[in-house]
């Protein structure tokens, strides 16, 4: 049996890499190259990468859209870096932050000739690494060579790209009891992804009936507001309103899944709301940091729903996006019960544009 990693685990190094500012090498389709995650580059390595090869700057075409350069790809751009570009001036195409203190002059030079491969499995991998959408390029001849000399992990192009897109297997760790202020009947069960990814948790109140639709809900996990009480959002009030109504019932199973802000992260939600101090709402922000409007994936919660033997839901939520995956998914929806709990003055903005711009139900 192989010691060496496969493939899964190798992404799972390649992420903390690109979080730890080490590049990566992938290869395949058209060619290989070294990949950087822009938002951790240093000037020391920028400088490293510039003496192997010309660096392209790939960002999402959200991103370009604010910086008005041309997304010839269609859902990406890639950026000629400028003869005195240095890391500062990476990290400036990169972060939306001082768009309108320090307006970018441009122009933009994009590259609209060969393919694009590369560059779109470097933003996935900086996403999913919970980093800005943006990522230095730099074409390589031999990429497991390239990888080799440099000590580097080196990933397949062909094995990324088939297993960013699946759902990695979840696995049950442990479950517990843990008595709850507004449900004493509870049990906490952890689920842990096999590609090294947050863990994920649910919590089942009482002894629910496999054979009827539970009451449930796909919670997002939100930092802010759950452990904060932060008046920014509602999901403090909307969580603790379905434990609630779980309690009452007597029953019911609550997916807490460790998709922060919308599926971007922490830091990046809070790059958001700097950009919502300046007076853009919570899409256009998103969008300025290069993101779509929701980046999580409703699969995960189906998927634990399967495992722990529900097969239909009674399904909290206001947001129809959660309903139709449940439903893609096999988990048949009975019943979409409204959550509305949590509007006060100061978010109430949020919310219209939730509604407005995102079709939740409030």
């Amino acid at each position: 049996m192989s010691l060496a990693p496969t493939p899964t685990e190798r992404i799972a190094r390649a992420r903390a890499d690109l979080r730890l500012g080490v590049p990566v090498v992938l290869s395949g389709g058209a060619g290989a190259a070294l990949i950087a995650a822009a938002e951790t580059i240093t000037p020391a390595r920028l400088a490293a990468l510039q003496q192997i090869g010309a660096p392209i700057l790939a960002i999402t075409a959200r991103r370009a859209e604010t910086l008005k350069a041309r997304a010839y790809d269609g859902d990406l751009a890639r950026l000629r870096l400028p003869g005195d570009a240095d890391a500062a001036w990476v990290a400036a195409v990169a972060d939306p932050a001082d768009d309108l203190a320090r307006p970018m002059t441009g122009p933009h030079l994009s590259d609209r000739d060969g393919p694009a491969d590369l560059h779109r499995a470097a933003i996935r991998l900086a996403k999913a690494a919970r980093l800005l959408p943006a990522a230095l390029v730099v074409p390589v001849p031999d990429g497991p060579a390239a990888a080799a000399a440099h000590g580097l992990t080196c990933l397949d192009l062909a094995e990324t790209e088939g297993l960013l897109d699946a759902l990695s297997p979840l696995d049950a760790v442990i479950s517990a009891r843990v008595p709850l202020a507004l449900a004493r009947d509870a049990r906490l069960h952890v689920f842990r992804p096999e590609d090294g990814a947050e863990e994920h948790y649910a919590i089942e109140i009482g002894r629910p009936d496999r054979g009827i639709p539970v009451l449930a809900r796909l919670h997002s996990a939100c930092f802010t507001g759950d452990l904060l009480g932060s008046l920014k959002c509602d999901c403090g009030p909307q969580l603790r309103a379905a434990l609630a109504a779980m309690g009452t019932e007597g029953a019911g199973v609550l997916l807490y899944l460790n998709q922060e802000g919308r599926g971007i992260g922490l830091a990046n939600k809070l790059r958001a709301y700097a950009l919502q101090d300046q007076g853009f709402d919570t899409v256009e922000a998103n969008h300025r940091l290069g993101f779509e409007d929701d980046e999580r994936d409703f699969r995960i919660g189906a998927a634990i729903l399967d495992k722990m033997g529900f097969a239909a839901v009674r399904l909290l939520t206001n947001n129809p996006a959660k309903v139709a995956m449940m439903q893609h998914c096999g988990i048949a929806v009975a019943e979409r019960v409204p959550l509305k709990a949590g509007e006060n003055p100061l978010n109430q903005d949020y919310l219209a544009t939730k509604a407005r711009k995102s079709g939740h139900l409030l």
